[in-house]
């Protein structure tokens, strides 16, 4: 059964930001890409490194492992270098009434 989480009011998260979630002791990044919202693990499925407080490229709507360089799009949890090649969790993000919400199993 899915759940719907609160993030945050889309006010605060504007373009180019993140937000860390956490939820049921599994930790999500939501990304503002360039006004789309992706949420994705908080976990490089290299060596579980802070996905979150990596470089987001907003027009490639990537973020960079702060670790080890690996770089995955935010919005199929794809990694598009290495080290890693295991892709991470994605969760799909819902806009109700200007509250970002992410719908987790």
């Amino acid at each position: 059964m899915t759940e719907l989480v609160d993030v945050c009011p889309i006010s605060e998260l504007p373009p180019g930001q993140v937000r860390l979630v956490e939820h049921a002791g599994l930790e999500i990044g939501v990304f503002n890409c360039d006004g789309t919202l992706y949420a994705i693990e908080d976990r490089c499925s290299h060596d579980d490194g802070p996905l979150a407080e990596g470089l987001l490229d907003v027009e490639e709507c990537t973020v960079e492992c702060p670790r080890h360089g690996a770089i995955f799009d935010l919005r199929t949890g794809r990694p598009r270098t290495l080290p890693a090649y295991e892709p991470v969790d994605t969760f799909p993000v819902i806009i109700d009434e200007n509250m970002i919400k992410l719908e987790v199993i």
